[in-house]
């Protein structure tokens, strides 16, 4: 099944880092000012979305849904949801982390839409992998410098992180008090983290 890449408006410095994810094969739907990235992505739309408040709608030969501007969903989110009516079970989402706090957090809130749904979703910036770890312990390879663990959703309880500098046993983490920042993958290890109950926002530090 191909990756769905959701491409958003916020800015991207490193384009070469962010190419490393990409293939020909994927899916891409870039939401409207989400297209000044085209260029250096280099890879055309299968599908564009937007209000097009930000950016002058393309004239060109490919699927576009037009909303309108006064709504629930941003472009992305409608976007994603776009996406998983296509039946798309991998999602990498790009430009989504900027200088709108608000968007930004809106845009990690899609992570948890996405596990909800039974899909997978990783937000690329120009500095990290974000995703969510729910029931399957997820594995952090020592090439990232740092990672932190955040608790998202109420409390996170029976955490367990393996490999790392700072390890965990059965540990909870609450919305008021994130102590899960910063640890760091064990030269030559594989961290693992995984938790019992709750939801974790897993940020890996390029």
């Amino acid at each position: 099944m191909k990756k769905c890449i959701i491409i958003g408006g916020a800015d991207i410095a490193n384009y070469s880092k962010v190419k490393q994810f990409l293939s020909p094969n994927d899916f891409y739907i870039y939401c409207d000012s989400g297209l000044k990235h085209q260029p250096e992505l280099g890879y055309e739309p299968d599908l564009i979305v937007g209000d097009f408040d930000s950016f002058t709608k393309p004239n060109v030969a490919v699927e576009t849904i037009v909303l309108p501007c006064e709504k629930d969903d941003t472009d992305s989110v409608y976007a994603v949801k776009e996406a998983v009516k296509r039946g798309f079970d991998e999602f990498l989402l790009l430009g989504m982390v900027g200088n709108r706090l608000d968007h930004t957090l809106g845009n990690v809130s899609v992570l948890l839409f996405l596990e909800q749904q039974g899909k997978h979703g990783v937000i690329l910036d120009d500095y990290s992998e974000m995703e969510v770890v729910v029931e399957k312990p997820v594995h952090i390879p020592d090439r990232y410098s740092y990672f932190s663990l955040l608790n998202i959703s109420g409390t996170a309880n029976g955490i367990i992180i393996k490999n790392a500098k700072y390890p965990l046993d059965q540990k909870t983490i609450t919305c008021e008090y994130q102590y899960g920042i910063s640890n760091e993958v064990l030269p030559g290890k594989t961290a693992e983290v995984s938790v019992a109950d709750g939801k974790l926002l897993l940020i890996k530090i390029w």
